[in-house]
């Protein structure tokens, strides 16, 4: 059995390919199937003079994501999708599929949605899944080849890393249980035994969030690294993204295009980071320190009026080629045309309403900021739009950092660092350097009001040969979705659970 994307290996020859019609075309006497099998799409051409008139008309009656063997010769046609197209010699049959309910057609998010277990098969879905898996591979390459110990931490807990409140709440054997919101403490532990370790596992967090950021599982990548310190975690962090998405820009390029990513700023990921302190970070947000000449606040406001300039644009050339489409005598094709194109144009509106929605919220976000609060979504978005590569806040007010985070030389903050990637996505990881004194901390889970009784072998840590360590965690959809350049999370990801959406 060949796959497609071995196809380039077999040009000439005679080869059997297994998949499902993607998309079929009929004309005078040729039947044209678009093949796909998860490794890649081929066109195979059926000619009715040169196949059996039965195995002629099945191909001529075949549905959309019917599944089927095709025998045929390996063409090589640069103009095809793949490159290649296979001339037919022979069909078998497994299954003539019911009436595909996702046609070429617009359909709706909720529809698509619903429809999850077959929305994954779209050409799209399947370039986002495959870019997906290659950022997971990097991970435990990029881990692998710099020492680290792959071990997993529980998804049952006793205990929480940040408080319970966002917890997902079960029962295990009689006793109140959480599933984990992060691998995090226990990394900590595995680090003391092994010196540097990843976990990369489901996490939960039972936030009633509808926005484009949040998934209620998801999956984390947590290292913790013995004898390391903030700064020492921050470079280990640049040099993992620039490894991971380096990867992806060498290995993805047909699915990259699949999706039109843009991948020039992707390519910015060889450039140094910035690293801002939180204090420079909050005056950037508030306009009153600009970015090589940008400032957040008349850059918002120069966006705004572009994007109201462009609705205005866009509502003016739907109008006129609906009146054209009125217009009696206008060719079949040029109707088509402008139909497709309508349908683009209402698209692109709909993009270009919510960022009009959007930039006002952004701009009192950033006017308004409190110095001392964490950021939100808005925040972190003014902030990013002004850099091309991801940056790097560290030295957070401690009230709005974790309690295990170390606190700096001035004790108002704590050692934390957040990564915002570009583009307006914002936070993709999240770390520090952990404190060391079992007092002070003591302190803290006493300040969050945590039961310290489930604390007591997380302060055994600092009984027993604490030494400086630190880490971090990467959420996996949010680097997807970056990478991508998604709308929403819920696309990174096979089965999104978030809130209102359990199923499939």
């Amino acid at each position: 059995m060949t796959y497609i994307k071995d196809l380039k290996n077999e040009e000439g020859k005679t080869v059997s390919l297994n998949g499902w019609v993607s998309n079929k075309r009929t004309g005078k006497g040729l039947v044209f199937i678009i093949l796909r099998d998860g490794t890649g799409l081929c066109q195979c051409v059926v000619t009715e003079e040169s196949i059996d008139p039965t195995l002629f008309q099945i191909a001529d009656k075949l549905s959309q994501e019917s599944s089927l063997k095709i025998t045929g010769t390996v063409h090589k046609d640069e103009r095809q999708v793949g490159g290649y197209e296979i001339q037919v010699t022979d069909i078998s049959v497994y299954h003539i599929a019911e009436e595909y309910p996702i046609s070429n057609k617009p359909h709706g998010i909720e529809f698509l949605m619903d429809n999850r277990h077959l929305w994954l098969r779209s050409r799209r879905q399947w370039a986002i899944m495959k870019i997906r898996n290659t950022i997971s591979f990097a991970i435990h390459k990029f881990f692998q080849e710099n020492d680290f110990v792959q071990m997993d931490a529980p998804i049952f807990t006793g205990n929480a890393c940040e408080g319970t409140t966002n917890l997902f709440e079960t029962e295990f054997y009689d006793t109140p249980a959480y599933l984990s919101q992060s691998g995090q403490l226990y990394g900590e532990a595995m680090a003391m035994a092994m010196g540097k370790i990843y976990t990369f596992g489901p996490t939960f967090r039972a936030e009633k969030s509808k926005t484009r950021r949040h998934l209620s599982e998801f999956w984390m990548i947590e290292p913790e690294m013995a004898f390391y310190d903030l700064d020492m975690n921050m470079d280990l962090i640049e040099n993992f993204l620039r490894y991971v998405v380096s990867d992806v820009l060498k290995n993805c390029e047909e699915e990259l295009a699949i999706i039109e990513r843009d991948t020039t700023i992707l390519k910015n990921i060889v450039t140094t980071f910035p690293r801002l302190p939180y204090d420079e970070a909050v005056r950037i947000i508030k306009g009153e320190q600009d970015v090589n000449g940008k400032n957040s606040i008349k850059t918002l406001e120069a966006d705004l009026e572009k994007v109201q300039q462009r609705i205005a644009a866009i509502e003016a050339d739907i109008k006129e080629r609906e009146e054209k489409i009125a217009t009696p005598g206008m060719k079949k094709g040029e109707i088509n045309f402008n139909v497709n194109k309508i349908s683009d144009l209402r698209e692109e509106l709909k993009d270009c309403e919510e960022d009009a929605r959007n930039i006002p919220q952004w701009l009192e976000s950033a006017r308004t900021f409190k110095y001392g609060e964490d950021f939100g979504g808005s925040d972190e978005t003014v902030l990013t739009r002004l850099f091309e590569t991801p940056i790097m806040v560290y030295n957070w007010p401690h009230e709005v950092k974790a309690f295990y985070l170390k606190r700096a030389t001035d004790s108002r903050f704590a050692k934390g660092v957040d990564v915002l990637a570009p583009e307006g996505y914002g936070e993709i990881v999240g770390g520090g350097e952990r404190e060391t004194d079992k007092d002070l901390l003591i302190a803290k889970i006493n300040e969050h009001e945590l039961p310290m009784e489930a604390f007591e072998w997380y302060l055994d840590l600092r009984r027993y040969g604490s030494v400086p360590h630190a880490g971090f965690g990467l959420g996996l959809e949010r680097l997807v979705a970056w990478v991508c350049k998604l709308p929403h999370v819920r696309e990174t990801i096979p089965f999104p659970r978030m809130y209102g959406r359990l199923l499939p």
